[in-house]
């Protein structure tokens, strides 16, 4: 007997079997229960979620004879009269399906309306079932308009479709609509769990994880990439095996890649792309599975909890350290650069070498108020270290400053103590040298953290505003001087400029390459820095403190000391 594909051969049979479409199955069950029963029906969805499935379903449903062949209308098809069977197995005479991405002419259409003109041979109901209906030509379309909207009581007309936008809105109007949802990979991840056990086949948890991911919502894809795991992995589905089959970079890497990328390792991260040179590992697949971690660090960061978290996922410490290390205005630009950088692979003639510059372009751009001592994670206590204590503090807050480890969130400056334009100085009483912490350097400062404050400016703007120093300044224009190229860009220059306008300083802006002395981004680190060195003080000169370490020779592990 030849081999049934697992697709075909767990292909539900009844709504009761279908798995992650639970709105479309109660909606059509209780319209079958009470025979509140529409003409027509558009299915919508991406491949592989169920839309062929559950026209047939519905078929057998309007069909079935029951097992005593006097059944009725049903929801629950026995799947053992002879219309079960036979629309199970495509042959029954009053169900037919067309393929409108091969028959999409008006000729086709016609042909099949024309069999609406008489009543069915076996069954309850004739169902036409055009699936890709999208695909039809405009002719055709019209053609089925008026059959559509007034059809035979005896006709029920099921359209599926991939593309409901390409629909007219004239056939959309004469259908009742539903929208079969991609699945989630935990859906997936626990069908595929179920049939494997009736497969008798050994899986790994971690590789049917990494298919359900690469499945991307679709059922049918999923099943297909386990009859292929099965295949190259010689009737077991190991983790290396899927992997390898897949292409993918094993999520160590990618840790490993985000961790280096936190701690400013640039040297790490073209040693790890090398290595997934070397081995062959897709880089498409690579940035998809950063942006995947990535996503689950930013909601970490933000909530404190993943409504996705898994107590199975072995992947869960790791990117709950990840969230912790790198600090979330990071995570949000490294995503972005994840998602965009892989349009970027295709463009460039190594997509290796173009996976390394989308990673060190973080590092390029990597706020200088980032403190790698402040991030720093305490170590845990090892049993032969019992004297050592972890001292960790909290020691004062101060509304006014930016956090090293957070998003810049200012406090809102007093509206009166907001520069004004009029207090620009004439033109000709500027002059175009380096400033150090005098009033156009407290002027500009106080600006920048303003327009952070009013998220006025954000990303790379707010970097080239950060990392600046005002060098001149009258009522029509002011210059600017950063020590960064990769921040002097058009781009960067006119949204600055714009934001400039929106804070009333409607002035041309111009900004030259050259050393900074005095910066915002400088004044965060001094004032972080002064801020860690006061914490210390409070905790060395805290007498129960002073106590540990004088009778239990105790010892603060360094960096564990941190003011909020």
């Amino acid at each position: 007997m030849s081999y049934l594909v697992l697709a075909r051969k767990y292909r539900p049979k009844t709504f009761t079997e279908m798995v992650g479409q639970e709105h479309v199955v109660q909606a059509l069950t209780n319209a079958l229960t009470t025979q509140r029963l529409h003409h027509a029906y558009l299915f919508t969805g991406t491949r592989g979620v169920g839309k062929t499935t559950v026209s047939r379903i519905l078929a057998k449903s309007l069909n079935c004879q029951g097992q005593d062949g006097q059944g009725g209308i049903t929801a629950n098809p026995c799947g053992v009269c002879q219309a079960c069977t036979d629309i199970d197995a495509d042959r029954f005479v009053d169900y037919t399906e067309l393929d409108a991405a091969s028959n999409r002419g008006i000729e086709d259409v016609q042909s099949l309306l024309e069999q609406a003109a008489y009543k069915p041979v076996q069954g309850r109901f004739k169902v036409f079932m055009i699936d890709e209906v999208h695909m039809l030509t405009g002719p055709a379309f019209n053609s089925m308009l008026k059959t559509l909207e007034e059809p035979p009581e005896y006709m029920k007309f099921v359209l599926a479709t991939t593309d409901p936008q390409k629909v007219p809105v004239t056939v959309l109007s004469r259908c009742l609509q539903f929208n079969l949802r991609p699945m989630a990979p935990e859906t997936v991840l626990s069908h595929l769990g179920s049939v494997l056990q009736q497969e008798a086949i050994e899986a790994d948890p971690q590789a049917l994880r990494l298919i359900a991911r690469a499945a991307r919502g679709s059922m049918r894809d999923a099943l297909s990439l386990t009859d292929q795991a099965i295949a190259f992995g010689g009737g077991q589905l190991k983790e290396e095996s899927v992997k390898h089959m897949l292409g993918s970079a094993d999520r160590t890497y990618v840790f490993q890649l985000i961790e280096a990328l936190a701690n400013g390792d640039g040297k790490s991260v073209v040693a790890i792309s090398e290595t997934l040179r070397l081995h062959g590992l897709n880089s498409a697949s690579t940035l998809e599975d950063m942006s995947s971690v990535l996503q689950r660090m930013a909601v970490l960061q933000a909530v404190g909890h993943s409504s996705e978290a898994d107590s199975t996922d072995p992947e869960a410490a790791d990117v709950a350290r990840l969230a912790n290390l790198m600090p979330a205005d990071e995570t949000q630009l490294l995503y972005s650069l994840c998602i965009h950088g892989r349009q970027e692979l295709g463009l460039a003639p190594d997509e290796y070498a173009a996976l390394t510059m989308v990673l060190l372009r973080l590092l390029a751009f990597k706020p200088k108020t980032l403190s790698d001592t402040t991030r720093a994670t305490p170590n845990a206590l090892a049993p032969a270290e019992k004297k050592t204590f972890e001292l960790a503090a909290s020691v004062f807050k101060e509304p006014s400053s930016i956090s090293a480890q957070t998003p810049l969130n200012p406090q809102p400056l007093q509206t009166e103590q907001r520069p004004q334009p009029e207090q620009a100085k004439p033109r000709e009483e500027v002059t175009p040298s380096i400033l150090a912490n005098n009033s156009e350097g407290d002027f500009w400062n106080q600006l920048v953290r303003e327009m952070v404050e009013a998220q006025a400016i954000n990303a790379l703007v707010r970097e080239l505003a950060l990392q600046s120093q005002l060098i001149a300044r009258n009522d029509k224009q002011w210059s600017l001087q950063v020590d960064k190229d990769s921040l002097n860009t058009p781009s960067n220059r006119e949204r600055l400029q714009a934001a400039l306008g929106q804070f009333g300083y409607d002035v041309q802006l111009s900004v030259t390459t050259g050393p900074v002395l005095d910066s915002t981004a400088k004044r965060l680190t001094q004032e972080n820095a002064e801020r860690q060195a006061r914490a210390e003080a409070i905790i060395l000169q805290d007498p129960f403190v002073q106590s540990l370490m004088r009778d239990f020779d105790a010892k603060i592990v360094p960096g564990s000391i941190k003011p909020v």
